[in-house]
């Protein structure tokens, strides 16, 4: 898979490149392509903001430096372009599924008060929104779209890592335990100890149901 960033600001997202999405990369199983949106204003002081038509605070980033370098990325449209925006829809597990069928994404990052809504209408797909609150742009939502779907693509995580955790069968995942076996007075389950698998699966299923059940009730309609 290929997922392409548009930002002012590349330097944020050195993160991608640690942890399980860098070794991602560099096995090939991951192409992340950071671009910024400055190289491709036609502004001669490099300017990619203006101030709003109508008044209003702040400034608003212009469609042409944004539709060149979707453009330049995209030439034919076949990426799924998505503006990552307060409006658009809430990011959610499913969502997460359909993304990771396609070969190549496309995502914008907003900033300052948001984007000339002509960029929006001419060369955006869908908004999509991580959450009901403001950031002060769209790098750290296009981050999580990122880390959320690279864990899908073939060969990334093993299997097995992708087996009963949260939001599977619409449920949060049961608690984990590791070594020692007593921290300050708290014990591992025995039946985690036990090496009875039947037992241990229906102790992490009644778990989850009961998890799901106090922190989001919503998921077992």
């Amino acid at each position: 898979m290929k997922i392409t960033i548009l930002t002012l600001f590349p330097e944020m997202f050195s993160a991608l490149n640690e942890s399980i999405l860098g070794r991602a990369q560099r096995e090939g199983k991951l192409s992340l392509d950071v671009v910024d949106i400055r190289k491709y204003t036609e502004d001669k002081h490099l300017k990619c903001d203006d101030y709003p038509f109508g008044g209003g605070a702040g400034m608003v980033m212009m469609a042409q430096p944004i539709g060149s370098a979707i453009e330049a990325v995209d030439p034919e449209h076949k990426a799924r372009r998505i503006y990552l925006s307060p409006k658009g829809k809430t990011f959610r597990q499913e969502k997460v599924f359909e993304l990771v069928e396609e070969e190549h994404l496309v995502l914008l990052c907003g900033h300052y008060e948001g984007v000339d809504q002509r960029a929006i209408d001419l060369f955006i797909d869908e908004d999509l929104s991580i959450g009901d609150y403001v950031l002060t742009g769209g790098e750290l939502p296009a981050m999580v779209v990122v880390d959320c779907v690279a864990r899908y693509v073939d060969g990334v995580l093993s299997p097995e890592s992708l087996v009963q955790e949260s939001f599977s069968e619409n449920l949060l995942e049961y608690p984990q335990y590791t070594r020692p076996v007593e921290y300050r007075g708290l014990t591992v389950p025995e039946v985690l100890r036990s090496g009875n698998h039947a037992e241990i699966d229906k102790w992490r299923r009644a778990q989850a149901e009961a998890i799901t059940r106090k922190m989001r009730p919503d998921l077992l309609k």
